[in-house]
C-alpha cells in the first residue's frame, strides 16, 4: 500500500497539516511546560481555571448606525434580547475626528456606524440605558480618549460615579497605520496620547480597559493568522514601552491591556492560534518587561467572527460560518464574543439578523457541553502541533519587527502592510483559481439569488445631525470652550502634562470632536503615509 504524502493541506498561515497526527507529533514536548494549569502561566490552557463552568463569555453585539437614537433603540433590543455588553461603531467622520458638518464628512455620516459629534450625543446615544450596569466596548482608535471622556461624562451626569464603568475602549492606533487608515495624528504624538489614556485610566476610571490592541481589522484586510498575531503582539509590545518609558510601573497598566481577534472558518487552526497568541504574550510580559503580576501576563482578548469571510452570494450560508468560527473563537478561550450578522456582506444588519446572531451564542452557551469543561483540546496530537508551528511563524515575523527597530520603525518602513497585501494576494488567486473554495461564490452557485431588502440608511439622517451641531453652537458659551481648547493646545505643547483632563474640560464645555482635534492638529500635525516595503 502506497503511503500517503505526509502533507496534504496547508493552513492560512501556510503551514503543513498533517493527515493523521500520533505520539511522534510531540515527540520531546513537556506538558508542564507548553500547557501547564488552566489560569497559570503559560496561560496556554486559558487566562481562568474554570473557564465558562462558571458562566460562558460576555456576549456582545457590535452595532451603531445613523444618529445616537436610532443606534440607541438597537441597543435596547440587544440587551431585551439578553445581550450581556455593547459594542459601539462609530462612522467615518468620527473615527477620523471630524464633524458632522464638515466637507470631509460629505455622504458618511452616519453610514457605518453612529454619528457622535458632543456630549449631547454620547447622551442620547445611551439615554436609558444604565452605565454601571452594562459593559460597553467601543470601536475609536484617534480619538478614542475623547469618545471615553464623552462616555465619562455622561455617566457622571446620570450620576454614575467612574469606578463603577466597565468597558474596552480600542485605541490602538498603530494597527490604523498598518490596515484602516483611519489615523490622525503622526505616531509619536498617537503614542503619547495612549500613554495618557492608560495614566488617566488607572486611577480616573479603574475598571475599564484602556486599549485593545488589534488583530481583527489586519485579519480583514488579508493578514494570515501567524501575521495577525505576531503584527499585533508587537504593537502591544510598542503600547507597553512607550508607557513604561513615560515613568509607568508596567504592573499598574498591563493588567488592563486587552486584545481583539478575528475567528476564521478553518477551525483547528484558529484554536491553536488563540492558545500560541496567550503562551507568547505571557512570556513577553514576564521576561521582556518583568511583569510580576500575573494579570499582566494574561492575554484577554475579545474576538469577532470573521466579517471578511460572510459573502452576498447565498447569504443564510454565513449562519453556518458564523456558528463555526463562534466554536473556534469559544473554544480557543475568548472572554468576549461577537457575531456578526449573516446579510453583513450586503448592508447593515436587518433587527432580525442581528437577533439570530445573538441567539447563535445562546444556543452554543446553552444546548452544547461547549461550556462544561476547559480547553478540551489541551492534549491533542494535531491542536498541539499546530499550536507549536504557529508559535515559531509568530516569533519568526516578531523577531524581524525587532530588529527594524520595533512596530513603529516597521510601520515606517511599510513592513507590516506589504506582508498582508502579498499575502491578501495570495488568498486572492487561490479563490480565483478554484483552489481555495468559498461555497456559493466558486462552487455550489445558484443560477439565480434569491431577492434580499437590506437596511437602508436615511439620506436625511446627514442634514438633521449637521442641524443638531448648529443648535449646539449656538446654545453653549463660545468663550468657555475657547478658553477650554487653548488650555487643551498649551498641555499637547508641553511633553509631561496629561492631555486628558483639559481635553475632558473642553467636551464639558460642548467643544465638538472636530474643534477638538482641530486643537490638537494644530499642535501635533497630521500623519502622511509612507511608501510600502
Amino acid at each position: 500500500m502506497a503511503q500517503e504524502p505526509e502533507t496534504t493541506r496547508t493552513t492560512e498561515s501556510g503551514l503543513g497539516v498533517r493527515p493523521v497526527y500520533g505520539p511522534e507529533a510531540l515527540e520531546g514536548w513537556d506538558p508542564a511546560a507548553r500547557l501547564g494549569e488552566p489560569g497559570a502561566y503559560p496561560f496556554t490552557r486559558g487566562i481562568h481555571p474554570t473557564l465558562y463552568t462558571g458562566r460562558p463569555w460576555t456576549m456582545r453585539q457590535y452595532a451603531g448606525f445613523g444618529t445616537a437614537a436610532e443606534s440607541n433603540a438597537r441597543y435596547r433590543q440587544l440587551i431585551a434580547h439578553g445581550g450581556h455588553g455593547l459594542s459601539v461603531a462609530f462612522d467615518l467622520p468620527t473615527q477620523m475626528g471630524h464633524d458632522s458638518d464638515a466637507p470631509e464628512a460629505r455622504g458618511e455620516v452616519g453610514k457605518v456606524g453612529v454619528a457622535v459629534d458632543s456630549v449631547e450625543d454620547m447622551g442620547v446615544l445611551f439615554d436609558g440605558i444604565p452605565l454601571d450596569r452594562v459593559s460597553t466596548s467601543m470601536t475609536i482608535n484617534a480619538p478614542a480618549a475623547l469618545l471615553l471622556l464623552m462616555y465619562q461624562i455622561v455617566a457622571e451626569e446620570q450620576g454614575v460615579p467612574a469606578d463603577r464603568l466597565t468597558g474596552t475602549v480600542q485605541n490602538d492606533v498603530l494597527k490604523e497605520y498598518i490596515a484602516r487608515g483611519t489615523y490622525i495624528f503622526p505616531p509619536a504624538p498617537t503614542l503619547r496620547l495612549t500613554s495618557d489614556i492608560f495614566r488617566y485610566c488607572h486611577t480616573g476610571i479603574p475598571r475599564w480597559n484602556t486599549i485593545s490592541i488589534s488583530g481583527y481589522h489586519m485579519a480583514e484586510a488579508g493578514a494570515s493568522p501567524a501575521q495577525e498575531i505576531a503584527f499585533t503582539l508587537a504593537n502591544g509590545i510598542e503600547y507597553v514601552r512607550t508607557a513604561v518609558a513615560a515613568g509607568m510601573d508596567v504592573d499598574d497598566f498591563a493588567p488592563r491591556l486587552s486584545f481583539f481577534f478575528v475567528a476564521r472558518t478553518t477551525f483547528l487552526e484558529e484554536v491553536a492560534k488563540f492558545r500560541a497568541a496567550r503562551r507568547i504574550w505571557a512570556g513577553v510580559m514576564r521576561d521582556r518587561f518583568g511583569a510580576r503580576n500575573p494579570r499582566s501576563q494574561m492575554l484577554r482578548f475579545h474576538t469577532q467572527t470573521a466579517g471578511v469571510q460572510l459573502t452576498a452570494q447565498q447569504p443564510e450560508l454565513n449562519l453556518v460560518r458564523v456558528t463555526v468560527q463562534a466554536l473556534a473563537a469559544v473554544l480557543g478561550g475568548t472572554q468576549s464574543l461577537h457575531t456578526n450578522s449573516y446579510d453583513e456582506a450586503i448592508a447593515l444588519p436587518t433587527d432580525k439578523a442581528a437577533r439570530l446572531a445573538l441567539r447563535t451564542q445562546q444556543v452554543l452557551a446553552h444546548e452544547t457541553d461547549v461550556t462544561a469543561t476547559v480547553d478540551p483540546f489541551a492534549g491533542s496530537y494535531a491542536v498541539e502541533s499546530l499550536t507549536d508551528d504557529l508559535e515559531r511563524a509568530v516569533l519568526d515575523l516578531m523577531t524581524r519587527i525587532d530588529d527594524m527597530g520595533g512596530a513603529v520603525a516597521a510601520i515606517e518602513r511599510g513592513f507590516q502592510k506589504a506582508e498582508i497585501e502579498r499575502n491578501a494576494y495570495r488568498i486572492a488567486r487561490e479563490t480565483d483559481d478554484g483552489d481555495r473554495v468559498v461555497v456559493g461564490v466558486n462552487r455550489f452557485r445558484l443560477d439565480e439569488e434569491e431577492p434580499y431588502e437590506p437596511l437602508r440608511v436615511d439620506p436625511a439622517i446627514e442634514a438633521r445631525q449637521c442641524e443638531r451641531l448648529a443648535a449646539l453652537r449656538a446654545a453653549r458659551d463660545r468663550r468657555a470652550v475657547d478658553t477650554a481648547l487653548a488650555r487643551l493646545r498649551k498641555a499637547a505643547s508641553g511633553t509631561t502634562e496629561n492631555v486628558l483632563p483639559p481635553m475632558k474640560e473642553a467636551l464639558r464645555a460642548r467643544a465638538t470632536v472636530g474643534e477638538v482635534c482641530g486643537a490638537l492638529r494644530e499642535v501635533w500635525g497630521s500623519h502622511v503615509p509612507t511608501e510600502s516595503f
